[in-house]
């Protein structure tokens, strides 16, 4: 087996991973702001990092996996403003909505997923020794920014050199900042919104020192992976590491990891673009391990262009795996397989799940022709198949059930209709009324329903 290589962002290429500490793995992941529900875009994060977390225990590793929620920022205030709702309430509700959206998706519990209101004392911590380093000032309008021309390697995520932002980009102009692109760290209370007593005054964390203080507290000052969309890499991940290293003199993350958008007509799909499908939404259609295989048949950094068509085929090979391991009772393989090795080696290049799911596919293959002449080896291989979809989080489901399942509110007939008619086909059969057995099969094909014939018996799937 080859090693696990990781693409890190602030390198700009592919490294061997080494973990810190022998045998553990610490893993942060920019998590969601809590103001509405996730869309496709917030699904693929989710996921993404779900299989990276769930590959690198498969390889034997102890991991902590953190993923924090943002549940105080400008969008939260204004749309509990809107709504008249209590921000806590809000915030509340769509962390529920939230985890309802994970577990559609297979996805499992970070192992810690720190609030930012709950960390406050941390927050505070930071910025005052940040002040106290000279990384960080109070405004005249009592605002405490970060000094970005203090710390020398800003911009090195990026690639964004200091002087040439300065000379190139227009930002919003802020008299009370020293620099235009320094940043806030504590932002002063404004009436009716929500603020914390700080030895500034009353007011909130901005929201890049939110995550440096919840994965130090959490992780520690040096830790191995920090993962997040494409779209935090400048500012918000850059300014983590100016603000997290000017604070503990130590470096900050090992390895940058961040996944590709989510594309709609060729644009990048997002709440602001007003272009965006609510996970909620699009489950009405489909089953959650349908998107999550079409998030998994991209490998992450690379663009994800979604459509009904790309879910449809992730609808069809899900079909296709899960009929394959139907009838099959898996018996573990005692010795590594080749499907196994190859699905390694595609992992350990850089988490490539399309290559993976691939290898899948052969292995499924195969399983389809071992099933009636070799039912011991079919066996071993419907193992080896659950044992590569696993760190996957696919075909977890009985095979059977899948098949027979009703996907999102689009199923026209009930299972129950389906084994009558079933039923009224094998009884024609055996009164040779082939015209009438026949008919049955073509209606439920138009209806999405598979008769499949096996001697006798007659199983059954939507397709």
């Amino acid at each position: 087996m080859s090693a696990l290589k990781i693409h890190n962002t602030l390198t700009k290429q592919k490294e061997t991973f080494v973990p810190i500490n022998k045998g553990e793995v610490n893993l942060y992941v920019c998590g969601m702001t809590v103001y509405d529900f996730c869309h496709i875009g917030h699904a693929r994060v989710m996921v993404v990092f779900d299989v990276v977390s769930r590959y690198l225990k498969y390889l034997g590793y102890n991991v902590k996996y953190v993923r924090n929620i943002t549940d105080i920022d400008d969008k939260i205030i204004t749309r509990s403003i809107e709504s008249g709702e209590d921000f806590k309430q809000l915030t509340k509700r769509f962390i529920d909505e939230m985890h309802q959206d994970e577990a559609s998706l297979n996805v499992l519990s970070p192992d810690i997923e720190p609030l930012a209101t709950d960390s406050m004392e941390a927050i505070i911590t930071m910025i005052e020794q940040l002040i106290a380093n000279d990384n960080a000032y109070v405004g005249p309008n009592n605002d405490v920014y970060y000094c970005v021309e203090s710390f020398e390697n800003y911009g090195q995520l990026s690639g964004r050199k200091l002087d040439d932002m300065n000379a190139g980009e227009r930002v919003d102009v802020d008299s009370s900042k020293r620099n235009p692109f320094d940043f806030v760290l504590w932002k002063s209370a404004k009436p009716d919104e929500p603020s914390w007593s700080s030895p500034w005054g009353n007011g909130r964390p901005g929201w890049h020192i939110e995550c440096s203080a919840m994965a130090t507290c959490c992780l520690g000052n040096h830790f191995d992976i920090h993962g997040g969309g494409m779209d935090l890499q400048f500012p918000h991940h850059e300014n983590e590491i100016a603000q997290s290293e000017a604070a503990t003199g130590e470096k900050y993350v090992n390895t940058w990891m961040h996944n590709g958008f989510v594309r709609i007509d060729d644009e990048k799909m997002s709440k602001s673009l007003g272009n965006f499908f609510t996970v909620r939404d699009v489950l009405k259609k489909y089953r959650g391990e349908e998107i999550r295989f079409f998030v998994l048949s991209s490998h992450y950094r690379s663009p994800l262009n979604y459509s009904d068509d790309q879910l449809n085929e992730s609808r069809s090979a899900l079909e296709r795996l899960y009929t394959a391991l139907r009838d099959v009772t898996p018996v573990k393989n005692e010795v590594k397989s080749t499907y196994i090795e190859q699905f390694e080696n595609a992992m350990n290049d850089d988490f490539n799940t399309a290559k993976a799911i691939a290898v899948l596919f052969e292995c499924a293959n195969e399983l389809n022709k071992l099933k009636h002449t070799q039912p011991e080896q079919a066996a071993k291989t419907a193992a080896d198949l659950l044992t590569m979809a696993e760190p996957l989080g696919l075909l977890s489901q009985d095979p059977d059930l899948f098949l027979k399942s009703m996907a999102g509110q689009d199923a026209s007939i009930s299972n129950e209709e389906i084994e009558a008619q079933i039923n009224q086909r094998l009884e024609a059969k055996a009164n040779k009324n082939w015209s009438l057995a026949d008919q049955i099969r073509d209606s439920l094909k138009e209806q999405g329903v598979i008769l499949e014939d096996k001697g006798p018996e007659t199983t059954w799937r939507r397709g």
